[in-house]
């Protein structure tokens, strides 16, 4: 008897469970019919919106959920956000049928563990799932190194201000918001002078001589900063 239990422990034990998402029901059918067919993997639940997997996937307990990017009521990366800060356990393949950057980025900054192509073959595929489900990340090389291309370019974005120490940054913001000396000085509670000492220490730091330069910087990071926010909001 005890041996007989040694054996099936570990077939329970290394059983992937798999979610899946996506709005179109033939490739759900296609996924699901091609990763049950192995013996360690078996399909614990189907979703077509978004909404639907939020409210799915905490009663399957799945360890991996195969998530298409783009769905009719929201994204695969935002569903994989919501979800893993429920389940962090959770491993999110992401599945889309183009090479879409942004949503690459998205999606890695949401957590997945992987991302690849409707168009894999479906051995890949299964071994995409097996990958994510031992704690493993799978990205496609060219689209991984575009992303950390892009990380990079917006680092370099935010060099500028690398320099500004806290206060800095404070009176730049308020210079974008078009207010005089006097009134970041009454903001802040400083003296005008130090306000303009402050200021010339800005204009050294990011290389412009003009207050026009200063109030456009200010004003372009404000839009970016609202445009990221809007995208996670």
């Amino acid at each position: 008897m005890t041996g007989t239990g040694d054996q099936n422990a570990p077939q329970a034990t290394t059983t992937i469970r798999v979610f899946l998402m996506d709005d179109h029901e033939v490739v759900r059918r296609g996924v699901a019919a091609l990763l049950s067919a192995e013996d360690d993997i078996e399909i614990v639940g189907e979703a077509g919106t978004a909404e639907h997997a939020l409210a799915r996937i905490p009663a399957a307990r799945p360890d991996v959920a195969v998530l298409d990017v783009r769905l009719p009521d929201g994204d695969g990366a935002e569903v994989c956000r919501e979800i893993r800060s429920r389940m962090p356990e959770l491993a999110c393949l992401m599945l889309t049928s183009f090479d879409d950057e942004d949503a690459l980025f998205q999606a890695v900054m949401a957590g997945a563990a992987g991302y690849v192509l409707k168009q894999i073959h479906g051995s890949d595929l299964v071994g995409a799932v097996r990958t994510v489900a031992s704690g493993q990340s799978l990205l496609d090389p060219r689209s991984t190194a575009r992303m950390l291309q892009r990380i990079r370019a917006r680092q370099e974005k935010k060099d500028p201000l690398k320099g500004l120490t806290e206060q800095e940054r404070h009176i730049l913001e308020l210079i974008g918001e078009g207010l005089t000396n006097r009134q970041i000085g009454e903001r802040l509670f400083l003296a005008e002078k130090t306000v303009k000492n402050y200021i010339s220490s800005i204009f050294t730091k990011l290389g412009m001589s003009r207050r026009t330069q200063a109030a456009a910087l200010a004003a372009q990071l404000k839009a970016d900063t609202e445009k990221e926010h809007g995208r996670h909001g």
